[in-house]
């Protein structure tokens, strides 16, 4: 059938599984697991037994390519995740991309995403949000996405796991100032929590509470007054350029960073073009 599926799976509780997420994982000839073990347990809780490869961050350049090939050879393939949908902040990405690369098609079935899901339930402003993902583990590139990120007046949704919450806490506290934060885990399981406070409280109340499960942090975005702070070129360069590796055109992204910065769109867009 030479197609890949993109099959969303439950964040936590298996009710959430559609029945077309089923319909597809019976149909297909194989699966591409990040874990062969979680998805199995999966599996066999809704009666579908297919083969399974695994597909991770460790393999994915071997792997993909041999996915493509049985794809290409006529077989259909879904992909899977622990939980949420495949290719938000996971390998699944690449093997989207090779496929878009080729032609092969491709439809997605979609599922809860802890990053939605955490901002609906999170209490701060919707309309307008930033996905940021997993921080780097080196201080070095931490510090760097923080700043990029920190003059965004839009919501932002950072993952973080429960052994590195507090540090990340700390550099945030750092970066951006006090602001209001919620923190969700387990969200859609029966200790589903969400706490809501500022980032200060936080680290307070996990100095005294280990942490424990995968976080969902939505954070405050940039208040008018620390936006009107000055911002030199490089700095409004900077923020271009993340916005243009979020997906922005060149232009439209020159031209935000110009509103909000006083920059003339051209003087941004002149560096930012060069590179």
């Amino acid at each position: 059938m030479s197609v890949l599926y993109i099959v969303g799976t439950p964040i936590g509780n298996l009710s959430d599984f559609s029945p077309r997420a089923v319909e597809t994982l019976q149909k297909v000839d194989f699966i591409a697991a990040e874990d062969t073990r979680v998805s199995l347990k999966l599996l066999t809780h809704f009666g579908i037994q297919k083969p399974l490869i695994s597909y991770h961050e460790h393999n994915l350049r071997e792997r993909g390519e041999y996915i493509l090939s049985r794809i290409e050879n006529g077989e259909s393939c879904a992909i899977v995740t622990d939980a949420g949908m495949p290719c938000i902040s996971d390998p699944g990405e690449d093997l989207v991309r090779l496929c878009a690369q080729r032609g092969i098609e491709m439809h997605v079935v979609p599922s809860p995403t802890a990053a939605m899901s955490a901002l609906a339930i999170s209490g701060l402003p919707t309309s307008r949000f930033s996905f940021e993902g997993f921080l780097s583990v080196t201080k070095k590139q931490r510090r760097e996405h923080l700043d990029e990120v920190k003059y965004f007046r839009r919501t932002l949704i950072f993952y973080e796991a429960p052994h590195k919450l507090v540090y990340t806490l700390t550099d945030m506290l750092e970066a951006f100032g006090d602001r209001r934060i919620a923190l969700c885990r387990e969200l859609t399981k029966i200790h589903e929590e969400v706490l809501r406070g500022t980032i200060s409280e936080m680290i307070e109340y996990y100095k005294e509470k280990s942490p424990k499960g995968e976080y969902v942090l939505i954070i405050e975005g940039a208040s008018e007054e620390e936006t009107t702070e000055e911002i030199t070129l490089e700095k409004a360069c900077e923020m271009a350029e993340k916005l243009i590796s979020d997906g922005r055109k060149a232009s439209d992204a020159c031209k935000e960073i110009a509103k909000l910065t006083g920059f003339a769109k051209s003087e941004i867009y002149n560096i930012v073009s060069k590179k």
